[in-house]
């Protein structure tokens, strides 16, 4: 996959340090505190480093990266949801009577879910921090197939809401994980589409298709409990997957050379972020909890998840609210997923190539679903098939959040300030997420007109205060560019690489840009 000019003509720079010039230049790094990358290549020897890294040996590491990484990612994600939005489905197979759900109960299984990953949120990005990747990952991902199967058991709405919650703990490791691993991997500029790629609404598909195909099953097991049961094998085949092959940092990876490795490094460390390192700095804590950035983008995944929320818990009972039968609504879903992946990767095709207008383009994504919601709100119940497009149209929301994901990590340098952030960002995704389902209320049915409302003005938000995070960071990259003459100051190989693993944050390198 073809590279920018400038990035390949970093990547072909020549090392030609000697082997202690490489460990007396690494030593230095941040007094001694070395993270991962700068420990490995301390300990590489002349060999690997002073051939000089040729265009197509850097393509063709970043075609095996891609073809390694993006499928572990894609499918977590995918399982992931596929596992919390069949729920929706499982409502129209007879979850609702044989758990004995009233009222706005179905809203609260779906909420609580939400509150498991609020509360475990923050302690699991202390733990990614902590633990290997590979190992703390796979454990997890274990763990929420197993609470799957323990859905199908339930009978009631204590019980329902339990598991829920529970798995809601297990999940809330699912999209730090993958966001610091598209950190650590790809390059700024790399990352949208890649974020594009493993972020995507394919799960509605698999939803479908799966939902559909157990529809017609003959078996004495209720259709929606033998949807949980084979999800729950499904998952657990999964997490041996990823602890086979997941490594916990580049560096780690079996399936890498040290040339290989070393490369790969050098790709991202013009990013200028780091890779990881392992001991907790409170300073960069603070300094992440006193940056306006932090809270607007914050803000913002919580506004833009408010819609993700309803529409997971509610999407097959809005379908089904149309007129349509439950086997047909489960196939109608698949479209939906279509529209959501399609949509996040023009744009964030679209953003890969135009720098410095992502905010922009996350505000122009966002008018596409408030739209829709405006014709779900206005258009006349007997007008289905203009209901169910509009519907359709409204999984564009999903292209201005993968957008906006990778933002909190190509803007952000240090590990302690990355995986704070990490914790706000997706904290304001699980709070959004546990009110969306609120907004649609059992007396509002079928219609949900006062949650198309509640969508609406989710999305104004969003907008909002997207469009103030872009203005700060160009405000910040114009002063730092007039501090330094008008743009970063030119800096040699060795101190590139010395700023790029210090484990210093944005504010302590004055060369650093932010993306927006």
């Amino acid at each position: 996959m073809a590279q920018e000019p400038e990035k390949m003509a970093a990547t072909e720079k020549v090392n030609n340090d000697t082997e202690s010039q490489i460990q007396g230049e690494v030593a230095s790094i941040a007094g001694g505190k070395l993270d991962v990358a700068a420990k490995f290549l301390a300990g590489l020897s002349p060999e690997v480093t002073e051939e000089p890294i040729s265009t197509k040996e850097s393509r063709k590491l970043l075609w095996k990266i891609d073809l390694i990484i993006i499928p572990i990612l894609t499918f977590s994600v995918i399982i992931a949801a596929v596992d919390k939005i069949i729920i929706s489905n499982a409502a129209i197979y007879g979850m609702k009577e044989d758990t004995n759900l009233v009222g706005d109960q179905f809203s609260w299984v779906g909420s609580i879910f939400y509150f498991g990953f609020l509360i475990a949120e923050w302690p699991a990005n202390i733990l990614i921090q902590r633990l290997p990747v590979r190992k703390f990952y796979g454990a997890t991902v274990l763990a929420w197939g197993i609470m799957t199967f323990i859905t199908a058991c339930t009978s009631n709405f204590a019980g329902l809401a339990t598991v829920r919650f529970i798995m809601g703990v297990f999940e809330s490791v699912v999209f730090p994980t993958c966001t610091l691993i598209t950190a650590m991997w790809w390059t700024v500029s790399e990352q949208p589409i890649r974020v594009a790629i493993w972020f995507n609404t394919l799960s509605s598909i698999i939803t479908g298709l799966l939902s559909y195909g157990i529809g017609h099953a003959k078996t004495n097991i209720a259709p929606w409990r033998l949807l949980f049961i084979v999800l729950g094998a499904i998952t657990t085949v999964w997490a041996v997957i990823v602890y086979i092959f997941l490594p916990s940092s580049p560096v780690e990876a079996w399936w890498l050379t040290d040339r290989e490795k070393y490369i790969c490094l050098e790709r991202v460390r013009k990013s200028n972020t780091g890779i990881e390192d392992k001991t907790v700095k409170w300073y960069q804590v603070k300094e992440c909890l006193l940056d306006p950035k932090s809270w607007l983008i914050s803000i913002f995944a919580c506004a833009i998840n408010i819609p993700n929320g309803g529409l997971v818990t509610f999407a097959a009972l809005i379908v089904n609210g149309l007129g349509f039968e439950p086997l047909i609504t489960t196939l109608l879903g698949v479209p939906t997923g279509v529209v959501g992946t399609l949509w996040s990767l023009i744009f964030n095709i679209a953003a890969s190539r135009l720098p410095g207008y992502r905010c922009i383009l996350i505000v122009v994504s966002i008018i596409f679903p408030i739209i829709s919601a405006v014709l779900l709100w206005q258009l006349p119940s007997a007008n289905k098939v203009n209901l169910l497009g509009a519907y359709y149209a409204f999984y564009s929301y999903w292209a201005p959040y993968t957008m906006s994901t990778s933002l909190p990590m190509a803007n952000t340098s240090g590990h302690s300030k990355k995986v704070t952030l990490n914790a706000m960002f997706f904290l304001g995704y699980c709070i959004g997420n546990i009110l969306g389902p609120q907004v649609f209320r059992a007396n509002d049915a079928p219609k949900y007109h006062r949650g198309y409302i509640g969508l609406l003005a989710c999305l104004i938000t969003g907008a909002v205060t997207i469009s103030l995070y872009g203005l700060l960071c160009k405000f910040e990259n114009t002063k730092r560019d007039k501090m330094q003459g008008g743009g970063p100051l030119p800096q040699t190989e060795e101190e590139l690489r010395e700023e790029a693993f210090s484990d210093k944050t944005d504010k302590e390198k004055p060369n650093f840009r932010y993306v927006f």
